[in-house]
């Protein structure tokens, strides 16, 4: 249930806002504390408020269109990776067993027509 309200922006146009949005902010919120007022709690407040406001922005964002437009690729789990990998193996050996054989149908096809050459 976590995952169906997590806004994954992903790598698009809302999720590059919000991220540079928030160093903005942030930044922003903690120059003033150490250049005008050492106000903590009101800068943080402030910065918390206009994160917030960011979030909602990237939000609508991506309900627009410029967020994620495919779901969030999940990873392979643990029985499909070892079925996928003895797949690759079974078509590793068959690949690997088809070169040999072209090898020694090469090398007959060679030798026959040496032998052609020499008569």
């Amino acid at each position: 249930m976590a995952d169906e309200h997590h806004e994954d922006h992903g790598n698009t146009l809302a999720g590059w806002f919000l991220t540079l949005s928030w160093i903005v902010v942030w930044t922003a919120a903690a120059l003033m504390i150490m250049l005008i007022d050492q106000d903590v709690v009101l800068w943080s407040t402030v910065a918390l408020g206009l994160s917030i406001v960011c979030a909602a922005v990237a939000g609508i964002m991506k309900k627009v269109g410029l967020g994620r437009r495919h779901p969030r690729p999940t990873p392979l789990t643990r029985e499909e990776w070892e079925a996928q990998r003895s797949g690759a193996d079974a078509g590793t050996a068959a690949s690997d067993e088809a070169e040999e054989a072209d090898a020694q149908s090469h090398a007959s096809e060679e030798a026959s027509g040496e032998k052609a050459a020499a008569r």
